[in-house]
């Protein structure tokens, strides 16, 4: 028992993350993992997996919980018995088999000296930890300080132990992303890892997670054993990184059973936390954002203050191929088509839309899903919305975002003289993408104009509702709240839109089941309409009050 060989601190931490209130039981993972650990045992496990497997998910992913639970299960440092059999993974026949039963090496890579300002210091600790585990451990095979870590392990090897081991590296490239590490330095980094793990007789299994694909550092065969499990890209083990939603539906029916006084709805999960999706459609969810929301009993953004979101705005500031219409376009829910790549490029050599996009979904920013990105949540729209708002750069769609809130107000005021001057404001300054050419364009102009009413409501575009779909829906976030119903026109009437909102009652979708009242404030019919035919690009905008407030 270790520092980094077959140490407690795995069982530690995951015996805290087993008892949270909001724990997610992904222990059946270690069945993909015992089916590669058994293929040269066993002759029904032959060619069941390689045994150098990289997880590729964006920060706050579960990949450190994972990791946690996979060098607790199998380290001979402690007996984890009490932990994992109450969990899925003892359920199988091979549980009692390996619970315990290998060495087990688990490195932080985020695990730095005290002030360390050097990549000589920040590796030298991890030779050092492990040199010293071995020697510790096999006090009769001599060691010298001066030995490589691999020729270290390789002596036990030789001298007659013949022991393997399992490799355990969470966040494998953090150190690409310290000032204190030059390019030199990665690559010493990369051929660390090679020399450690590449071709040798005691590694019984590497397991390795990361943000950054291994492809975007290392250009040459160094770590070509690994394969890599990106998010985008790749179906196995997918939904052990996530939630499902019926894992989400587990964890709010016991959030209602702990609160007194629940603020949240299932709904409300969806919109905020939803969007991600692994190759096949299953949707996941942000594990972090989730349980951070659950567990204060409060909406937030969770998941994008775990990190710089400002990151964003690196991969758009230089407009390549015109992204920022994509970036608008996204805004108002439209999926751009996009090539995924499984590997994103660093910051300074993003040269292609397609680059750029591949690296924002490695990152989280956006989603990836037959063949198209969009921004998966509200989450990710507010940081989104709070960027375009912010960068006078944006032009036109800086000035949609800067004018949405006085959208908003004159809006639920029903001064539609002002409604009017914003409409023709704003496409007097029109984005390049965003013409006025049929309702379904309109409506995406509408959706950046209202952009800061997300702050307040639910938004969703074309809706089922009625008798048919309406343009758009916002719910608002409290009870007594005034509830729109908005239906875009080109060539029509604004009194024609309203009239469609009446006719085929999209106002019911207001209503709680059985017609009881949902919504205690008013329910407003804005109807919006452009005439394309006109010199002057005419617009008019109605608002009519169909159910008063609610007394």
């Amino acid at each position: 028992m270790g520092m980094l060989i077959n140490s407690k601190s795995s069982y530690m931490l995951f015996k805290d993350d087993v008892s949270a209130s909001y724990y997610i039981d992904k222990s059946a993972m270690l069945n993909e993992l015992v089916n590669i650990v058994e293929s040269d045992i066993h002759e029904e496990s032959r060619g069941k997996g390689n045994k150098y497997i990289c997880i590729i998910r964006p920060r706050r992913f579960g990949k450190t919980m994972m990791t946690n639970l996979i060098a607790a299960y199998f380290s001979k440092g402690i007996d984890s018995a009490d932990i994992f059999g109450k969990l899925e993974a003892s359920k199988y026949g091979w549980y009692d088999r390996h619970l315990n039963k290998h060495n087990v090496v688990y490195i932080r890579f985020n695990d730095v000296p005290e002030d360390c300002s050097s990549y000589k210091q920040y590796i030298g600790r991890i030779e050092r930890l492990l040199k010293d585990d071995l020697i510790m451990m096999y006090k009769d095979i001599r060691i010298n300080e001066n030995d490589s870590v691999w020729d270290a392990f390789g002596k036990i090897v030789e001298y007659g132990y013949g022991e393997k081991y399992i490799f355990v590296l969470d966040e494998w490239d953090y150190i690409f992303h310290q000032d204190f590490v030059t390019n030199a330095d990665r690559r010493s980094f990369i051929k660390f890892l090679s020399m450690l793990l590449k071709d040798r007789p005691y590694v019984e299994l590497a397991y390795m997670t990361g943000i950054l694909p291994i492809v975007k550092y290392s250009s040459g065969s160094e770590l070509n054993m690994f394969f890599e499990y990106t998010m985008a890209t790749r179906e196995k083990y997918s939904t052990y990184f996530g939630f499902t939603d019926e894992e989400v539906d587990k964890l709010y029916e016991k959030y209602i059973g702990i609160e007194a006084e629940p603020k949240i709805s299932r709904e409300e999960l969806a919109e905020w936390y939803n969007g991600y999706h692994t190759v096949s459609g299953i949707k996941l969810y942000n594990p972090r954002s989730i349980v951070g929301a659950l567990t204060d009993n409060q909406l937030g953004d969770f998941w994008t203050s775990a990190g710089p979101y400002d990151e964003i705005y690196y991969y758009v500031r230089n407009d390549i191929n015109n992204i920022r219409d994509d970036i608008a376009a996204m805004m108002a829910g439209t999926p751009i088509k996009a090539n995924i790549s499984e590997y994103a490029a660093t910051s300074m050599e993003l040269k292609t839309r397609n680059e750029i996009y591949s690296a924002m979904v490695v990152y989280g920013f956006l989603s990836y899903e037959d063949g198209y990105v969009t921004i998966p949540n509200k989450e990710l729209m507010d940081k989104f919305a709070d960027m375009v708002s912010k960068e006078e750069s944006f032009g036109a769609i800086y000035q949609m975002a800067k004018e949405s809130e006085s959208m908003l107000n004159a809006t639920l005021k029903g001064d539609t003289e002002l409604m009017t001057e914003i409409m023709e404001k704003v496409h007097n300054s029109e984005s390049p993408k965003m013409y006025y050419n049929d309702e379904a364009e309109l409506s995406s102009v509408l959706n950046m104009v209202y952009i800061q009413a997300r702050n307040l409501y639910r938004v969703e575009r074309e809706h089922p509702a009625g008798a048919g779909y309406a343009d758009m829906f916002f719910y608002p976030n409290k009870p007594d709240g005034d509830c729109i119903v908005a239906e875009f026109k080109v060539d029509a009437s604004a009194d024609d839109a309203i009239a469609q909102i009446k006719d085929r009652r999209y106002a019911m979708r207001f209503m709680g089941r059985a017609g009881e009242i949902k919504y205690t404030g008013r329910i407003l019919a804005v109807g919006i309409a452009y005439y394309k035919g006109d010199s002057n690009k005419r617009h008019e905008c109605k608002v009519e009050v169909i159910r008063d407030r609610v007394q």
